[in-house]
């Protein structure tokens, strides 16, 4: 089952000729899910080999504009490329607010959208941003009705968890989880379930266990009844399961907000999707701004045993990697710094229309294992 997630803008604050703004697409068994919207997304889904009529769940990070600004212009792009039958519902999720912002974006636009969509808001809690930035946007449209569709769920959080239920299906789970930025800010944990270990061939011999169907029954974790009365339940013949993917996704931030719960979240992630928009040497800068060094984002990847740290949102003064240039510094500098700080585990720098594939785990035992980070 393949699972891949492409980059679609890298820049921060404003797309640029060598960066678009921030935006990924992640691929699951043929769906495909978009986590923020810049200006210029669209345009960027079409220079890559994604198809954007396959977008089933957007998820927003936060409301600055060069996370949002593309949605609405991507949303009637779909709109005009489809048609009642052809596309499927849209469930978007973010911030409270989004859901006025793309219905003010629609009306004053007279956009008309012929697939339905569904906004699904976050309730933020007042220490993700400065006090003095705090908007509470729980009245905004009160008594209106949206024109398109079901208005969607508005998620408060789940003190217990520490975080947001988004979407559970059958083989995956995502939650969204608080940052501190300028702004409220989140960040999205994809996390598939657990598969069935392994059938224990021996085990099976020794309690009589004929090959057939008996065997897909306990794979798929049914008790079956032998001849001679015996019941052979799946744990007495199924190996441990093995641990599903985990991709992790977070927005503009500086640090966690309440307590730093993503660290738990993130915890074993097989990818960490982390800002870098400041270098180390700007420190105080970027915390000032909301923003993240990539020590910083290497600190929480290291924390969470991160197998690969992806690092993106670059500030627009960091030249791409081999692109000539003068008086800037090469992004490549920002990959060393975070490398100082990981001991060994692998990160990347992200760049416009890079693929980065998540392998599932193996069946070795020896593969399942965590190393721990000292």
């Amino acid at each position: 089952m393949s699972l891949e997630i492409t980059f679609l803008g890298t820049g921060a604050a404003f797309p640029s000729p060598s960066r678009g703004a921030s935006a990924l697409a992640l691929r699951r068994e043929g769906q495909c899910w978009l986590f923020d919207c810049g200006e210029g997304t669209q345009t960027q889904l079409m220079r890559s080999h994604l198809r954007a009529g396959a977008i089933t769940k957007i998820f927003i990070t936060h409301l600055h504009g060069d996370h949002i600004f593309g949605l609405p212009g991507l949303l009637c792009t779909l709109s005009l490329q489809s048609n009642d039958a052809s596309k499927a519902p849209v469930d978007i999720y973010g911030p409270l607010g989004l859901r006025s912002f793309l219905w003010r974006s629609l009306e004053l636009s007279h956009s008309q959208l012929l697939f339905p969509i569904t906004v699904h808001e976050l309730v933020p809690t007042r220490d993700q941003c400065p006090p003095e930035e705090f908007k509470d946007f729980s009245s905004l449209d009160r008594g209106e009705e949206l024109p398109q569709g079901p208005p969607g769920r508005v998620l408060h959080l789940d003190a217990g968890e520490d975080s947001y239920l988004l979407v559970e299906e059958e083989q995956l789970v995502v939650r969204a989880f608080r940052l501190f930025h300028r702004v409220p800010s989140f960040g999205f944990v994809l996390q598939e379930k657990p598969r069935p270990g392994k059938l224990n061939v021996q085990k099976l011999k020794d309690l009589g266990v004929q090959p057939g169907p008996s065997y897909g029954k306990l794979k798929s974790g049914a008790a079956i009844v032998l001849e001679n009365g015996a019941t052979v339940f799946p744990g007495d013949v199924l190996e441990a399961p093995i641990p599903g993917r985990k991709i992790c996704v977070l927005g503009d931030c500086s640090v966690a907000a309440g307590g730093g719960g993503r660290a738990g979240l993130c915890r074993d992630a097989d990818v960490l999707v982390h800002e870098a928009t400041l270098a180390d040497g700007q420190r105080d800068k970027a915390r000032q701004r909301g923003h993240s060094t990539p020590a910083a984002a290497a600190e929480l990847a290291k924390r969470c045993r991160a197998a690969r740290l992806v690092l993106t949102h670059f500030s627009q003064r960091y030249r791409p990697a081999g692109q000539p240039g003068h008086g800037d510094t090469a992004v490549t500098e920002l990959r060393r710094q975070a490398e100082a700080v990981m001991g060994g585990r692998e990160v990347i720098l992200a760049e416009d229309f890079m693929t980065i594939e998540i392998p599932m785990k193996k069946w070795k035992k020896e593969e399942l294992m965590t190393t721990e980070i000292p």
